[in-house]
């Protein structure tokens, strides 16, 4: 058995623009990651670097499809990786539900909290791209310095 989890947010922006945000590089560093060596684009990896972390990590994706969904597994409960599924759901014209959902985390003590931990900051992720698509803003900036 394995622990799994799933956050989701409104983003009052059409869903072809909150998915950009999330696979172009240039986006994604303006308001999450403080570097990506490329696109998410399916049986590409990725380096994400994140101020908090001593290392860049790899994400490896596995499934892309516009507007809908990103597939992907990286390295956060090493020393197995995890499985992240974005979804972008139209609510309407100018609205896009996002969900991200993780799973494969052991079930002990060490992926308990490795996932609660994953849990907000996939959480703190979506409020940080709905800040930036809806105000302009990046709430990350000097945050982890």
């Amino acid at each position: 058995m394995t622990v799994k989890f799933q956050v989701q947010l409104k983003i009052r922006k059409p869903v072809g623009e909150v998915f950009a945000a999330v696979i172009d590089p240039a986006r994604l560093t303006r308001y999450f990651v403080d570097s990506a060596s490329g696109p998410l684009e399916a049986g590409a990896t990725v380096m994400w670097a994140f101020a908090e972390a001593p290392r860049p990590f790899p994400v490896v994706v596995s499934e892309v499809v516009q507007d809908e969904r990103i597939v992907f597994s990286w390295p956060a409960a090493e020393p197995r990786d995890t499985r992240v599924e974005m979804t972008f759901t139209a609510l309407d014209a100018a609205n896009t539900m996002v969900a991200i959902a993780e799973s494969g985390w052991p079930m002990d003590e060490k992926g308990l909290a490795g996932s609660h931990g994953n849990a907000g900051g996939w959480m703190h992720m979506m409020c940080c791209l709905k800040a930036y698509l809806e105000y302009g803003i990046n709430l990350r900036e000097g945050g982890a310095r």
